[in-house]
């Protein structure tokens, strides 16, 4: 990702407080999401989440789409490739899988790609640990369940590829195109491409009110929220950063799985979300430390002043 607008020493700073609400927001937006599942099926939900999101960000923004060239369309167009399958295949593995187990598996897509991006030996050290975290969460979710539909890990795989994929193109995006009307369009283009899956299951709704209320409260919180807080810390950060911070994640889906589905989580659990908080402290951490040093004046620059 190339260089960002932000570059003082605070640059990580808002981007870390977005992700947060982002991870919190979409993971109660997933708890929400879960009720639907029996009327409308998970690519129903999935139709109905992205439609009621696209048309909310479409009113707001109003996009200037005429204007724009063909490289905006094309980053765009793979923004919204990539958020169908994220979201698409996700809320598939959530209808058979655990939320925390499911978030576990998911997150090994930007977290590889962090890895892939790091560069130092700093950063690298941060992604260990929060592979480390992972590799506990995958143990305790496996040990835990009675069993795991092997469709719904599969189904968590492909997500974690579409999730680096996501990061890939909304940071282009976020470049490219000037405030939140790019997510707005690629949105309603991953709409478009979930509802041959799920538009059957998503017209459930009509005559339903409270679905339709639900509905309307999970594109909220886990599609308008989340990816215009994404949208906005990833101008902010480097992408390897970002996939880092990302591991709060989980810890979000421990805490509402918790709240709100009964999900007691476990010793083990607690150990490996303490060492993603961990990870992803150190490398906002790291990462603010080096935007000052970056910034601050270098010996040679200084003005010298005669006695």
């Amino acid at each position: 990702m190339p260089a960002t607008s932000s570059t003082g020493p605070r640059a990580s700073s808002p981007a870390l407080f977005f992700i947060v609400g982002s991870c919190f927001s979409l993971q109660f937006g997933a708890a929400f999401a879960a009720k639907l599942f029996p009327e409308l099926g998970s690519w129903g939900t999935t139709v109905l989440r992205l439609g009621i999101a696209s048309l909310i960000l479409l009113a707001f923004t109003q996009p200037a789409v005429r204007s724009w060239s063909r490289t905006q369309w094309r980053a765009t167009l793979a923004l919204g490739l990539s958020l169908a399958g994220m979201n698409g295949f996700f809320y598939a593995a959530l209808e058979r899988i655990p939320l925390g187990t499911a978030v576990a598996i998911e997150f090994l897509g930007p977290l590889m790609l962090s890895a892939v991006l790091s560069r130092k030996a700093r950063e690298l050290a941060w992604v260990a640990l929060a592979l480390a975290g992972m590799a506990l969460l995958a143990i305790e979710s496996f040990t835990t369940a009675h069993s795991l539909d092997p469709i719904g890990v599969l189904f968590a795989l492909i997500a974690a590829g579409f999730w680096a994929l996501y990061i890939q193109t909304g940071s282009r995006v976020g470049i490219l195109v000037p405030g939140t009307g790019g997510l707005a369009v690629a949105l309603a283009m991953a709409t478009i491409v979930v509802a041959p899956m799920g538009l059957h299951g998503a017209l459930n709704v009509v005559g339903s009110p409270h679905l339709l209320a639900v509905g309307a409260a999970t594109a909220l919180l886990a599609s308008v929220i989340p990816y215009t807080l994404e949208m906005a810390a990833m101008r902010r950060i480097p992408r390897n950063l970002f996939g880092i911070l990302l591991s709060l994640e989980p810890v979000a889906a421990t805490l509402v799985g918790w709240l709100l589905l009964s999900q007691t989580p476990g010793p083990l659990r607690l150990v490996a979300v303490g060492l993603v908080v961990a990870a992803s402290i150190g490398s906002s951490i790291g990462a603010a430390r080096a935007a000052q040093a970056e910034n601050a004046p270098r010996a040679d620059d200084r003005v010298l002043v005669p006695a």
